[in-house]
């Protein structure tokens, strides 16, 4: 008897929960992976909507151009919108808007209804699912691996960009454009339930702290309306330098990116004898190497100076768009391969850093700061898409585009370096 009163039980081993913070995160990439499918599907429909309504071509495209401005545009304002809202109803909002969108262009027979479902109803949805909500998630939900996480939710919308581009490319060619529109609305349906059930506002609402975290940070209160607190935003960070430097070099990124590879990388790539299909596959494969590059620059980004990790993708982004023209062959060899993996890794790298440092200048107001930026970056893709057709146009090649471009991004790696990384007087501190 006195054996069983003196012994005592083994250490209880606790099996450790997922801090809800990882559950948020993987709820927003499901519906940034969604938003993503949407973005690259555009370009598909062009040959099937000139062939079946005769629409031209100016105007099939000008129906993107609308989302990818509003893409842009709508960037600062969803930001807000999650302040005053929620995440979880803005973006269940955002899906439902774009599934809608999508189903609505089934029933088109006129430009002007292609340019309300894709170019509006797409690009306010899509838009409202791009980086500024991965920049809300990481602020809110974690103070430890933000620069990690900003890279895997950056990575999940490169991901959906273009792990659906292959499939929707078949359906499209073998069941028609119609049917394309259908799969992207049902994908955007299937997210829905998980981002209702698992993404939630902010951790002190569930009496939680963020991922790291040491207190529990209520956030800002909520005292001005959506338009006038962007607006306000915007007026206060204007007033800084560094809020000039990061867009202006996010705006080099999306010239040197979106722009440039997007819009004429497989024409050009056509012009030297190359199948469209294999240039088509190139940028697929772009995308591939996206998701380990910016996921590796985030897990860079937790560990060294932002400012010098941008000047570095941007210096190597340069070199690499000088070099393009000398690689453009009928053919793939290892130079070109060379390069699409070294462009992959470097593509979307630059955004977990710029990101940080948004948060670091601008604190509690960085989302939405870093929203404006996000809108400065759809500008410069918006106007280096439009200099790269005039380019072709003016002296029958793409090389003096690569070449300005190239040299564009010589000068974002020098004025990375002069953004001061202190916290602008009058702004509100960040969270730590």
């Amino acid at each position: 008897m006195a054996d069983i009163v003196t012994r005592h039980p083994g250490p209880v081993r606790q099996r450790r929960r997922i801090h809800p913070a990882w559950w948020v995160a993987g709820a927003a990439a499901l519906a940034i992976v969604a938003a993503g499918a949407f973005t690259t599907t555009a370009g598909l429909f062009v040959g099937p909507l000139h062939r079946e309504f005769g629409w031209s071509r100016g105007s099939i495209g000008f129906a993107a151009s609308v989302n990818m401005v509003l893409y842009g545009i709508i960037a600062p304002f969803a930001a807000a919108l999650m302040d005053r809202f929620g995440m979880r109803r803005v973006v269940g909002g955002a899906l439902a808007l774009v599934a809608a969108g999508a189903l609505l262009s089934t029933a088109m027979t006129a430009p002007w209804q292609y340019v309300l479902t894709w170019g509006v109803l797409i690009g306010l949805g899509s838009g409202s699912m791009a980086l500024t909500f991965a920049a809300t998630v990481t602020s809110r939900w974690f103070v430890r691996r933000r620069g990690l996480v900003a890279g895997i939710l950056t990575a999940a919308g490169v991901f959906g960009q273009f792990v659906f581009l292959p499939l929707l490319s078949w359906v499209v060619t073998g069941r028609g454009w119609r049917t394309a529109a259908v799969l992207l609305a049902l994908i955007a349906v299937a997210v829905l339930p998980p981002v209702l059930v698992l993404l939630r506002d902010r951790p002190a609402g569930s009496g939680l702290r963020a991922y790291g975290a040491r207190e529990l940070d209520h956030g800002p209160v909520r005292v001005r309306g959506t338009a006038a607190r962007t607006a306000g935003v915007l007026g206060t960070a204007a007033r800084t330098a560094p809020f000039w430097l990061l867009a202006a070099t996010f705006a080099i990124c999306g010239a040197s990116t979106n722009g440039v590879m997007w819009a004429h990388f497989t024409p050009a790539a056509h012009d030297h004898g190359m199948p469209a299909t294999t240039a088509s596959s190139l940028l697929a494969l772009i995308g591939v190497f996206n998701v380990g590059g910016t996921v590796f620059s985030g897990w860079l980004t937790d560990r060294l100076d932002p400012r010098r990790l941008l000047s570095a993708y941007y210096a190597l982004r340069g070199v690499t768009l000088l070099c393009l023209p000398m690689l453009m062959t009928s053919t793939v060899g290892p130079p070109m391969v060379a390069f699409v993996v070294l462009f992959g890794l470097l593509d979307v790298a630059t955004v977990p850093p710029t990101l940080a440092l948004c948060r670091e200048l601008y604190g509690s107001d960085s989302p939405v700061v870093f929203g404006w930026v996000t809108t400065a970056h759809q500008l410069g893709a918006g106007l280096a898409a439009l200099a790269g057709g005039a380019a072709r146009d003016a002296f029958g090649s793409y090389d003096p585009l690569w070449f300005s471009v190239g040299a564009v991004c010589g000068a974002g790696a020098l004025l990375s370096l002069l953004i001061a990384r202190r916290p602008a007087a009058g702004l509100p501190a960040p969270h730590h």
